[in-house]
């Protein structure tokens, strides 16, 4: 009876010679994350906030 050799599974080595998506390395850094949830609202406030002093009309 002759039995035919199962495939090699992927060495772990393989699997680290991918590089790392943007997006994880976005969602993996916990740092970047809380900077993004602070300066991003702070930001768009910000600029709501000159939009709407601009749109008040000039008194005469």
């Amino acid at each position: 009876m002759s039995q035919v050799p199962a495939s090699p599974a992927p060495a772990d080595d393989d699997m680290h010679d991918e590089p790392v998506p943007m997006m994880q390395q976005l969602i993996d850094n916990p740092f970047l994350l809380l900077f993004l949830g602070v300066a991003m609202p702070t930001v768009l406030y910000i600029v709501w906030g000159v939009m709407e002093i601009v749109g008040i009309p000039i008194a005469k």
